[in-house]
């Protein structure tokens, strides 16, 4: 049995064997000294760049292991398992994984800008795929890798230890490029990380050229002139940058958030609108792109996606396809693809760098000027060592032509010296040169004796004086050094030197919205009463004259007919006015554009409306700021006015915009402002004229019925309102003057001349006929009106009336959804009570619905030959008749 120790004796045993050296510590010191310690180990020694050569120890291991192992370019492809076993037996006393780790990415033209080894094999993909076993590929290093170890050879860095104090590695590599900020980095230490983005290698040479061209600059003056030379990170994959700010941050104090956004194409593929993604934001992996979609448009949260496929191979690169439904909006779904993936990604751009052993954070300045202190270090380095060959060769040369000149006494000299070691005396004696010189001497074949032997010793002396001279004057001439940076720097970049692949969007600092990628076109917004919507371009819609039959516009079903019809920009807001009296709002650009006949989306995937709300009245406006108030009114002749920021909200369910009385309905929704007029315009042909000022009109809020516009006689109702320009000629915001069998409005907001405006009235029948303001007196507001057209039965009632001016276009509908577009010009001017002349031919069952105006038309015929044919230069019926007394 073992006998028992007690304590006491314990402690006494082990303070006999340590003669008493126990050290009391702090545990809380000891393990701070003992983290920071650690910390630093991993700082320095394993995560972050050096920033003189842009490496991390193990890819500074790999490299320079290559190069010394003779896995060159010019040489054939080695294992990577024989690269990884000599970086490990050699250099870097850690695991393979990490090696090779490190060895792919130097391979992979995905992950660096300019790759330092070449592969062969499988090397991965930017998905999910990893790279083969290392025993199944191979590699060697890129031509642009040996600039990285160029002239090492030449005592131009500091060599230490290896791990095991067998061999020597270098501590840094010349790195004859800046490969920092043309490679960028990503590491995370202990308690920091680093984060900097690839740069173009031309961009960033021509900043260090300045630079070198520029030593006295001050550091803002150096600052500002790398950033108009160094346009931005320029990514292996390409894609968008949005705006300048976070490149600006970035690069002014080392910390900055770079927006990179993916190139997508839309593309019609096998007749489905696809989005198509070409360049992807770095470092975002596609598979889990792909995967991340999926599970968005599964959760609801993305709609009208209709399948996903990566098609990506060698031959097309990076091409995600993403196919849409047929009623989706192309751009909206992008937008919310931008939103929600990593289609649209923030790079956080954090420049921190090891700077003589301690990690900083540098401004863009700071990486050029250490990168030319290291590379003016490699220059005069170089040359000392070249000098001191070149002396010491000199030294040599010495020798041999004091020899030459008494060539007989050293060769008699030589010939009678018993040992080497005595005829080496005699030389140093009989030449007075030193032991280097004697050997040499000695050593000398014969047949450096001969004539022209003798005088290329003479030419390599007076060469290598020369070169002692240039390698001297070098030395002492800072400018010198910095003109040869800049030389073999700009040889560099000729041979390495390619475009940029990332390119960089301005004006995108900031909130940005789907707008900055749409540009403004002009866009006619068709809604039929069955709640279909569509845009198309106005030019589909040629110009007609007078008379015409139309072009074919929607396709609808047979008890489909269309109810709103008018002209708008992709940039306004859709102000969407319901039944319930409630409104609701949408830009442009998110309904779906479709052809000329085409159906469209159904407005509930548009908006966000309650089962059973019908659209009832649509205004469109470019902001909040482009009227004070907005006038609506309704089918019983009620008006209502309130300030058009009141409708400002982002509530997706909507608002309430007036309240409704049972039976009554929205006609119209205009902008108006104080001094302004309103126009009300009856089915029967009656209009009511009255001043919209505060004292007439006094404003109300949203949720307000109004009070009395106009009163009608048994069977009538109101049509259509607008705002008409001011009688003291002053330039008003007049918004169109919608009219329709349901009642519609356009709020365009465009600027009419009291001098050239005209009341535009359309019967169902197809007649119009205009007539300028002044013939419409005002009147107090509630009475039944005057007469605005002479109607009979079978031209029907009104079907719509519109403020126009003399240069306008008009656009109607019929219910079989063909479209007339024809030149207000066309139209003779009438007065108040006269019938019209014909502006549209079609069949007896079919009828005028909607009409709108256009402002910014185009007279020129526009090509169309899918269009049915259009019969010109009818002759008016005209039909005049005296005007009754009021």
């Amino acid at each position: 049995m073992t006998d028992e120790i007690s304590p006491d004796a314990a402690g006494a045993s082990f303070d006999e064997h340590n003669h008493g050296k126990i050290d009391q510590v702090d545990l809380q010191l000891e393990m701070q000294r003992s983290y920071l310690d650690y910390a630093m180990s991993v700082i320095v020694g394993r995560a972050l760049p050096d920033v003189r050569d842009g490496l991390k120890p193990v890819h500074r291991r790999v490299i320079y292991t290559m190069y010394d192992g003779g896995y060159r370019p010019d040489r054939a492809f080695s294992k990577c398992t024989r690269v990884i076993g000599d970086v490990m037996g050699q250099f870097h006393p850690h695991g393979d994984a990490s090696v090779y780790d490190a060895l792919v990415r130097l391979v992979q033209p995905w992950s660096l800008r300019y790759p330092l080894a070449l592969g062969q094999g499988n090397f991965g993909s930017p998905g999910n795929d990893g790279a083969a076993a290392h025993r199944y590929t191979e590699t060697k290093m890129s031509p642009l890798a040996m600039e990285m170890v160029r002239d090492i050879d030449k005592d131009t860095v500091d060599f230490q230890d290896n791990y095991d104090g067998r061999t020597q590695e270098p501590t840094v590599l010349p790195a004859r490029f800046p490969n920092l900020l043309v490679n960028g980095s990503v590491g995370i230490a202990v308690g920091m990380a680093t984060n900097i983005p690839p740069h173009n290698l031309r961009e960033v040479a021509a900043g260090a050229l300045w630079a070198l061209e520029h030593p006295d600059a001050s550091h803002e003056e150096l600052q500002e002139a790398l950033i108009q030379r160094i346009k931005g990170p320029d990514f292996p994959t390409g894609a968008q940058i949005l705006g300048v700010k976070g490149i600006h941050d970035a690069y002014r104090t080392g910390r900055g958030s770079i927006t990179m956004r993916a190139v997508v194409n839309i593309e019609e593929i096998q007749g489905r609108t696809s989005l198509v993604v070409t360049e992807l934001p770095y470092q975002v992996n596609p598979d889990n792109l792909a995967i991340k979609i999926a599970e968005l448009v599964k959760d609801g949260k993305i709609s009208g996606i209709a399948d996903i496929r990566d098609e990506t191979s060698g031959r097309t690169g990076q091409r995600l396809v993403i196919v849409l439904k047929r009623d989706a909006v192309a751009k909206v779904v992008l937008n919310n693809l931008y939103k929600h993936t990593q289609l649209q990604e923030n790079f956080g751009a954090n420049m921190l760098a090891i700077v003589d052993g301690v990690p900083r954070t540098l401004s863009i300045d700071g990486f050029i000027t250490h990168w030319i202190s290291h590379q003016i270090d490699v220059i005069v380095r170089r040359t000392e060592f070249l000098l001191k060959q070149a002396e010491e060769r000199m030294h040599i040369l010495r020798g041999y032509l004091k020899a030459l000149d008494a060539l007989d006494e050293v060769i008699a000299l030589i010939r009678r010296s018993p040992t080497v070691d005595d005829a080496r005396e005699g030389l140093k004696q009989l030449l007075d040169i030193d032991d280097v010189q004697a050997d040499a001497i000695l050593t000398m074949q014969l047949r450096r004796l001969a004539a022209l032997e003798r005088q290329k010793i003479h030419e390599e002396a007076e060469k290598l004086e020369l070169e002692i001279a240039d390698f001297k004057d070098i030395l002492a001439t800072p400018s010198r050094q910095r003109t040869i940076i800049s030389e073999e720097l700009a040889e560099l970049v000729e041979k390495f030197g390619d475009d940029r692949r990332t390119h960089i969007m301005p004006g995108f600092d900031g909130d940005m919205s789907v707008e900055d990628l749409i540009p403004e076109e002009e866009m006619v917004v068709t809604v039929t009463r069955g709640g279909y919507i569509k845009r198309t371009r106005s030019d589909n819609y040629r110009s007609q004259h007078r008379g015409g039959k139309g072009v074919k516009g929607a396709q609808l079903r047979a008890d489909d007919v269309v109810d709103h019809f008018f002209v708008t920009t992709t940039h306004h807001w859709l102000l969407f006015f319901t039944d319930m009296g409630r409104v609701y709002r949408a830009k442009t650009y998110e309904v779906l554009e479709a052809g000329r006949d085409a159906k469209g989306q159904h407005v509930a995937n548009l908006l966000e409306m309650q089962p059973d709300e019908q659209i009832a009245e649509i205004v469109d406006i470019r902001d909040y700021g482009v009227a004070k108030y907005l006038v609506l009114a309704t089918r019983d002749g009620l008006v209502k006015k309130t300030e058009l920021s009141a409708y400002d909200t982002n509530r997706s369910r909507g608002v309430i915009a007036i309240n409704l009385r049972e039976g009554d309905e929205l006609v119209s929704a205009m902008l108006a402002d104080e001094t302004d007029e309103i126009l009300l315009v009856s089915q029967k042909g009656m209009s009511l004229r009255f001043e919209a000022t505060d004292e007439a009109l006094r404003p109300m809020g949203r949720a307000t019925s109004g009070v009395k516009g106009m009163s009608f006689r048994d069977g009538d109702a109101l049509l259509a309102a607008a705002v008409v320009p001011a009688s003291d000629d002053e330039a008003v915001e007049a918004s169109e003057l919608a009219g329709d069998a349901e009642g519609t409005a356009d709020a365009a907001g465009q600027k009419l001349s009291p001098s050239d405006a005209y009341v535009f009235v359309v019967t169902e029948g197809g007649y119009a006929k205009r007539t300028r303001i002044e013939e419409y007196r005002k009147q107090n507001r509630g009475g039944l009106g005057i007469k605005v057209a002479k109607l009979s039965e079978d031209r029907g009632d009104l079907a719509g009336a519109l403020m126009v001016s003399h240069g306008d276009e008009v656009l109607v509908v019929l219910a079989s959804g063909k479209v007339v577009r024809s030149d207000v010009a066309e139209v003779p001017a009438k007065g108040r009570d006269t019938m019209g002349v014909v502006f549209a031919k079609f069949a007896s069952d079919d009828r005028i619905i909607a009409i709108a105006r256009n402002s910014e038309r185009n007279l020129e015929d526009e090509a169309d030959e899918s269009a049915p044919s259009v019969e010109e230069g009818q002759a008016p019926e005209e039909a005049q008749a005296s005007e009754p007394a009021e």
